[in-house]
């Protein structure tokens, strides 16, 4: 498949079809989104939103969640607000998230079988905890309210940021506003 893609790519540059995406770092918008990876929201989510490349900056990962005060989607909101202007934030989760029902459990038999040993998962068992950095969410609404709540009390965080949580269907691109 990679090779496959590097193939598409030297076409797509050779007939100069990356010139209608040309832009800055600067998000136009002064917007972030906070969202999940899932591949139903590659598209319909900047569409839905009304966003065209260049508007906002976009941070994904599994669940749109903020898991701890120094994760990656903290680390990325903070570049995007302090160095590049950010002054809206967008967390958007989605309906019918596979993160809703993640865990270590139901990943463990799927590690061993791919050839992580019994040794490291239980290493990581022991003084990790694996089970909670891989633990999902249950209740989508609670989730997003507990990660705008991460966001708008990180100590580095200003205040005067706006930070907003949405549930965006997974279908329609309709969006719910999380209070």
């Amino acid at each position: 498949m990679i090779d496959q893609i590097l193939t598409y790519n030297k076409q797509f540059v050779a007939s100069k079809a990356y010139q209608p995406y040309v832009t800055d770092k600067y998000p136009e918008k002064k917007l972030a989104v906070l969202t999940c990876m899932d591949t139903r929201l590659t598209e319909l989510l900047p569409k839905a939103l009304g966003l065209r490349n260049g508007d906002a900056k976009i941070i994904k990962n599994a669940g749109g969640l903020v898991l701890s005060e120094k994760d990656s989607a903290i680390r990325s909101l903070l570049v995007a607000i302090y160095e590049l202007g950010v002054k809206e934030v967008m967390v958007v989760h989605h309906s019918t998230c596979g993160a809703c029902h993640m865990s270590y459990e139901a990943f463990k038999p799927h590690m061993l079988e791919r050839g992580i040993s019994a040794e490291t998962l239980a290493d990581w068992e022991s003084s990790k905890d694996v089970a909670a950095w891989l633990e999902g969410f249950h209740d989508t609404e609670a989730s997003v309210r507990k990660t705008v709540a991460a966001i708008v009390n990180h100590p580095l965080v200003p205040k005067d940021l706006v930070v907003r949580g949405f549930i965006i269907d997974s279908v329609t691109g309709a969006l719910t506003e999380i209070r």
